[in-house]
């Protein structure tokens, strides 16, 4: 079981940055892939972002590669998103999410967090 608890959304200018956190708790943490969703108004819920359990490997969408990067620390349970040169389309709720293989993630993972807003400005 893994529970998951978001962090460091907000407003910001296009052009800005945010980083967001994802918190974990839970034996499993080090042992499952974790990434991102996130859903725009009137939008369906897209992937955005995964990493592998060392962080070794990671997977972008096509409309955030370059801009987003993910990367998790073990040794605090925590998975980070770090959003540069910001878009008014980036506006959303950003979710956390985690799964034991790869593929679900990138599809319907198991776990979810709550989820934390994103708004950027033009």
């Amino acid at each position: 079981q893994v529970q998951l608890v978001e962090s460091g959304g907000g407003s910001v200018q296009a052009g800005g940055s945010l980083r967001l956190s994802c918190a974990a708790s839970g034996r499993a943490f080090g042992n499952v892939f974790m990434g991102w969703f996130r859903q725009g108004p009137g939008k369906e819920r897209e992937f955005v972002a995964s990493i592998n359990w060392s962080g070794s490997w990671t997977n972008y969408a096509d409309s955030v590669k370059g801009r987003f990067t993910i990367s998790r620390d073990n040794a605090k349970n925590t998975v980070y998103l770090q959003m540069n040169s910001l878009k008014p389309e980036d506006t959303a709720v950003y979710y956390c999410a985690a799964d034991r293989f790869a593929q679900a993630m990138a599809r319907s993972p198991d776990y979810w967090g709550q989820g934390t807003r994103v708004t950027v400005s033009s």
